[in-house]
């Protein structure tokens, strides 16, 4: 599991973290507007769409180890060119061949080995440790990156020289880059290539069974289609954490430091928010948790775009990030959960976490690119206030989508009641 928390979020950092925690000082030292970089952006993800679906037959036949490894070592060799500060044509290159390194050889073979950690009873607990892992290292890295900016700049960003922030993004940059090729090394050498072999080998006869029979067995299950509605509302709303930092320096008029160490302060709620949902997913009922954090994701998406920014607000910024990243951070604990519960073949499972996320990370195409046009057609406040009605329209999606979700198991557990002790609360 450490192997799996250190591969799953090392992977995101150079793609994601670098812009989400510091992404005033990306647009200014790149020298992009918020539509270049939500161009880039959304580059990575008609890429990563593309990539999602051949991803999942790969990882139900080779070795999660090498798949992890190897995309791990070819992230941060994309990092070394992301170092050079790349202008708008650069950015679309380096974001484009991230979306190839970090999901082809890695999403699928991801959640599949975590599904495997983790029996019928406990995918809660398995997911929720994987996501709770995942935000202890990213809010450690954000902590540990906004520290060396407030190290490097004692009396504020905006008071330093272009080439000295331009030295302290490299600094960051590196400093990540270094961290993913360490976990891959990690990986190499902490994931071994035994029991899920076997178990594939035994599943699959290449002469018997074809990929396209996997495809179609995933493509006949209605909660697989659901799932997919539940990944893309909740990667929406956590795709909304981004622009978090960039809301407190325009909205309440914070500076670069302070917003970097606010919005950390909310990525250490991932692993409280991740380990949690998923805990409560095992008593409860994984589906009847996913509502309850759309809910709370609409409620705090609703309240940013109804706010009116003042200095003696800044609490219920802080609140409210808390709100909302914990809402986030939740989902994320939980909707590969929903694979157990709604009794999808294990041994479809990169499969079908491939067409899942096919459809589920469609989000990566178009909430970074929107976002851009929308702070930049409507400058200030009111481009952030557009921002949040766009993040709450999919929270409220995601309420009625799950509900869905919630009734369609009931409904296969009346129609079988003997299927299912696992759905059961405990």
């Amino acid at each position: 599991m450490l192997g799996l928390v250190l591969a799953g979020e090392a992977v995101y950092a150079l793609p994601f973290h670098v812009t989400r925690f510091f992404r005033s000082s990306v647009l200014e030292t790149f020298g992009l507007t918020n539509t270049e970089l939500g161009t880039a952006q959304a580059i990575y993800g008609v890429i990563a769409m593309l990539a999602y679906f051949p991803g999942g037959p790969l990882a139900d036949r080779f070795s999660a180890r090498k798949l992890l490894a190897v995309s791990l070592w070819t992230t941060a060799a994309g990092g070394l060119y992301m170092s050079t500060l790349p202008g708008p044509r650069g950015a679309i290159l380096v974001w484009g061949f991230f979306g190839i390194t970090t999901i082809l050889l890695f999403w699928a073979a991801l959640i599949r080995a975590t599904r495997e950690w983790g029996d019928s009873e406990t995918q809660g607990r398995a997911y929720g440790l994987l996501e709770a892992g995942r935000g202890v290292l990213a809010a450690v890295l954000a902590s540990i990156g906004a520290a060396a900016f407030a190290l490097l700049f004692p009396e504020g960003f905006a008071s330093a020289s272009f080439a000295d922030k331009k030295q302290a993004v490299r600094l960051v940059i590196h400093g990540y880059t270094l961290v993913t090729a360490l976990a891959g090394v990690y990986v190499w050498f902490a994931l071994k290539d035994g029991a899920a072999n076997e178990q594939r080998s035994e599943h699959w006869d290449p002469h018997r069974e074809s990929v396209w029979a996997h495809v179609r067995q995933v493509l006949k299950l209605p909660a697989v289609w659901l799932i997919s509605g539940v990944v893309i509302c909740a990667y929406v709303g956590y795709k909304g954490f981004d622009n978090y930092s960039l809301y407190a320096v325009q909205g309440f008029g914070l500076d670069d430091v302070e917003a970097a160490r606010i919005t950390a302060i909310g990525a250490w709620m991932r692993p409280v928010a991740a380990l949690a949902a998923g805990l409560l997913g095992d008593r409860f009922l994984v589906s009847r948790m996913t509502v309850l954090c759309f809910c709370a994701l609409l409620f705090s998406q609703v309240i940013f775009a109804l706010l009116t920014p003042q200095p003696s607000l800044e609490w219920v910024l802080l609140v409210n990030i808390l709100i909302g990243s914990s809402a986030a951070f939740g989902l994320r604990g939980l909707y590969y959960a929903l694979l157990e519960e709604s009794r999808v073949p294990v041994v479809v499972t990169g499969t079908a976490v491939g067409l899942i996320s096919v459809l589920g990370y469609t989000p990566d195409i178009f909430v970074s690119y929107i976002g851009g046009v929308l702070l930049d057609s409507a400058p200030g406040l009111q481009g952030h206030q557009y921002y949040f009605w766009f993040i709450a329209a999919f929270a409220a999606i995601g309420v009625v989508i799950s509900l869905a979700l919630v009734w369609l198991l009931k409904r296969e557990t009346q129609a079988n009641p003997a299927m299912d002790s696992s759905r059961t609360p405990r």
